[in-house]
């Protein structure tokens, strides 16, 4: 079942018709659900922009050219048309990082909310046992 709907969707009737309703709903229906209360208008922007971008390599280039141009903002895109090439790439980045840093031990820490304020901890006060007697000749 799941072949024949995969070798139905890869039609070029198919991929026409989720084109043309991408565009529909990203110019059309995401405009006038906008004024509505709530994200209505933009779910439904987010999902004409999705049918749009799997079905066209004219949007496909423009995508990656606005993603060159704000990478930020090319990565909130990938996130959220969940795209797997953007999840390996930034899998890939974080392992890389991940192997250039020290080991923990080596890093020091930071992260301290008062340094230098005066909370430091007091010395522990030596034990009876701990203390050396000092012979009665070096006292003077």
């Amino acid at each position: 079942m799941s072949d024949r709907l995969a070798a139905l969707r890869d039609t070029r009737l198919a991929q026409t018709a989720m084109f043309v309703l991408g565009l529909l709903l990203l110019f059309v229906v995401a405009p006038l659900a906008s004024p509505l209360p709530g994200p209505g208008g933009l779910l439904i922007a987010a999902a004409g922009l999705t049918l749009v971008l799997r079905t066209s390599l004219w949007a496909k280039r423009h995508y990656v050219r606005f993603k060159r141009w704000q990478p930020r903002a090319g990565g909130w895109f990938d996130w959220g048309l969940r795209r797997g090439s953007a999840r390996r790439r930034n899998a890939l980045v974080k392992e890389r990082e991940r192997q250039q840093m020290p080991p923990p031990h080596c890093i020091e820490r930071t992260d301290d909310p008062l340094p230098k304020a005066g909370l430091e901890l007091s010395p522990i006060d030596p034990t009876p046992t701990e203390i050396q007697r000092v012979p009665e000749a070096d006292r003077h």
